[in-house]
């Protein structure tokens, strides 16, 4: 199984900006990450008045989309539970991934850095520490019983993953 590391944090603390500067930094030391992320709102991939929405729209429960730079499966899942992670990370196909990064699905029982910035409307004592949660990266010192990452280093913050992977 490939490892899942999963980013969490409530919203407004810099998820998706921690990962936009991360991603780059592990590709840099050779790390090939794949990424889930969870999204509360009704997203949608595709273009309205492009060929390919408006075949979807008109009743395809799939739709794939190719190009020579990359391919996109949407699957219509209207009536369909939430979709767990573990399937979720069965679409992918982890030969090309050494590590699948997680944004948000904060409840799965997955390894998980924990993020707490300062100012963000949230007090330190509401973060969930549990046997899931490898780290907490935070903008001030805390005193806890995971390590603790500034959120703002990123090559320390890649260097603690690398070392996770057992790189």
């Amino acid at each position: 199984m490939i490892p899942l590391l999963g980013i969490a944090a409530w919203s407004g603390t810099g998820k998706t900006t921690l990962l936009k500067k991360l991603i780059p930094a592990l590709c840099a030391r050779g790390v090939r990450p794949g990424l889930i992320k969870h999204t509360h709102h009704n997203m949608d991939v595709d273009k309205p008045g492009k060929d390919s929405y408006e075949l979807r729209k008109a009743g395809a429960a799939q739709t794939l989309v190719a190009s020579r730079q990359r391919w996109a499966l949407m699957t219509e899942t209207p009536e369909e539970p939430e979709l767990d992670l573990t399937y979720l990370v069965s679409r992918m196909d982890v030969s090309k991934l050494d590590i699948v990064l997680v944004e948000g699905f904060k409840h799965e029982a997955v390894a998980k850095i924990l993020l707490f910035r300062q100012g963000c409307g949230h007090e330190v004592d509401e973060l969930t520490i549990d046997e899931h949660v490898i780290a907490v990266a935070s903008d001030i010192p805390l005193s806890l019983d995971v390590p603790l990452l500034d959120i703002n280093d990123i090559p320390q913050i890649a260097t603690f993953v690398l070392r996770w992977l057992g790189r």
